[in-house]
């Protein structure tokens, strides 16, 4: 039997963050909750910071996550918009790390290319494929929640797959892979 993992995804956002946990355990993984913190009533970003760390740090305490994925920013023209998006996602790296969670960052054509098999799907097909895959009734009101259930779901495949543990490992490769381990290759 597989050990049970708990995945903590977040889609990053000084607005808007998405949050998800995955459970895991060799089965079919289990939406633990789904979510989205609202920033806009904050009109300081260093407020809305703060209120970032603060939901990481709890959902760290109530949840146990073993692991934590986080969505990349997506590189767009608006600087501005980028070194906020950048601050957000930061701080809740920050809170991860200081909870000891091992960080995995993927970036938003990974994230589609894994729930969907398109790395350019619309938010909608993600959402229409996580909710066939989890078997999820209810639309969350804001597609941030389900962007970071996305995050978190990807993780699962990517951790679960040979190829993925051996990227996790630093690794880039098979190649790589069978260079530094070439007392378990066994030619036939």
């Amino acid at each position: 039997m597989q050990e049970t993992n708990i995945i903590l995804g977040i889609d990053p956002g000084t607005q808007l963050m998405g949050y998800a946990l995955l459970k895991t355990d060799g089965k079919q993984p289990q939406v633990l909750l789904m979510d989205t913190l609202k920033l806009t009533s904050y009109k300081d970003i260093y407020e809305r910071l703060e209120k970032i760390h603060t939901k990481v740090v709890e959902l760290v305490k109530l949840y146990k996550p073993s692991s934590f994925a986080i969505e990349a920013p997506f590189f767009g023209k608006n600087v501005q918009s980028m070194l906020k998006l950048g601050r957000a996602q930061g701080v809740a790296i920050a809170a991860a790390m200081q909870a000891g969670l091992p960080i995995t960052e993927y970036s938003p054509k990974k994230v589609k290319q894994s729930i969907t098999g398109n790395g350019n799907a619309d938010k909608e097909q993600v959402w229409m494929m996580l909710k066939q895959v989890l078997h999820i009734e209810e639309k969350p009101q804001y597609f941030d929640a389900t962007d970071a259930l996305a995050v978190a779901l990807c993780h699962h495949y990517q951790s679960s797959s040979v190829l993925g543990k051996v990227a996790s490992k630093g690794l880039k490769g098979w190649d790589e892979f069978i260079a530094k381990n070439a007392d378990r290759v066994k030619m036939q």
